[in-house]
C-alpha cells in the first residue's frame, strides 16, 4: 500500500479512458492516457488499442505504461472507471501489481452492480467479468472542488486519505480530475478509428 509522505502539488498522473465505440460490435477501441503535472499541465501522451467486450485491457494498459519514457516520473493511475470497450474489465489490482504504481478508478455516477451483473449475463465469461469488477474493492463516495461535487472511486495501492487529497488536489476545473477530463475530451474526438 502506497502512502506518500507529501503530496506535491506537480504529482504526475496517469488519467486514462476509452474513445467512442459501436456498443456490442467486433473490433478494437483506442485508449487514450495522458500524463498531467497535478491538474494543471499536459506532459505526454499514451495509447493502446483493446478488444471491445474483450478481457485484455489490464495487460494493453499496463504495458502502454510500463513500456512508456514517462513511467518512471508517473505516482498514480486514473481510470475512467473499470469497464472499458464496453465491458473490457481492468483489473486494479492487477494493473497496480504490474505497474508497481497506485490505481484509482473514478466515475461520477455509483456504480449499480445489479445492473451490471445483469449485462454481465449476455457476454461470454460473464463469472471473470465479475470477478474483475468485485477486485475493485469498496466504493468511496469523495469531494472533489466542493462537498457538494462527488465522485465515486475505487482504489488499490493507495490510502483513501491520499486518493482524497490527490483527487480534490487536481480537479481543478470540474469535478473530475483534470487528467482524466482531458482523456476524455482526446478519447472523445478519436471516435473509433
Amino acid at each position: 500500500m502506497k502512502q506518500f509522505r507529501i503530496i506535491k502539488p506537480e504529482i504526475r498522473i496517469l488519467g486514462v479512458d476509452d474513445a467512442a465505440f459501436v456498443p456490442h460490435s467486433k473490433g478494437f477501441v483506442p485508449v487514450i492516457g495522458v500524463v498531467f503535472r497535478g491538474g494543471y499541465w499536459l506532459d505526454g501522451l499514451l495509447s493502446t488499442k483493446i478488444e471491445i467486450d474483450g478481457f485484455d485491457a489490464t495487460e494493453k494498459i499496463a504495458s502502454m505504461i510500463t513500456n512508456s519514457s514517462h513511467k518512471r516520473q508517473l505516482r498514480v493511475i486514473m481510470l475512467d472507471g473499470v469497464t472499458f470497450g464496453g465491458f473490457n474489465v481492468v483489473d486494479i489490482k492487477e494493473l497496480n501489481e504490474r505497474t508497481k504504481l497506485p490505481v484509482i478508478a473514478v466515475t461520477r455516477d455509483r456504480p449499480d452492480l445489479k445492473d451490471i451483473r445483469v449485462a454481465l449475463k449476455n457476454l461470454p465469461e460473464p463469472e471473470r467479468r465479475w470477478k474483475a469488477l468485485l477486485n475493485a474493492g469498496q466504493i468511496l463516495e469523495l469531494s472533489t472542488r466542493s462537498r457538494k461535487e462527488r465522485v465515486y472511486v475505487e482504489i488499490d495501492g493507495i490510502l483513501e486519505e491520499d486518493a482524497r487529497k490527490i483527487i480534490k488536489l487536481t480537479s481543478t476545473r470540474s469535478s473530475i480530475p483534470e487528467a482524466l477530463r482531458v482523456a476524455h475530451l482526446i478519447a472523445s474526438g478519436l471516435g473509433n478509428i
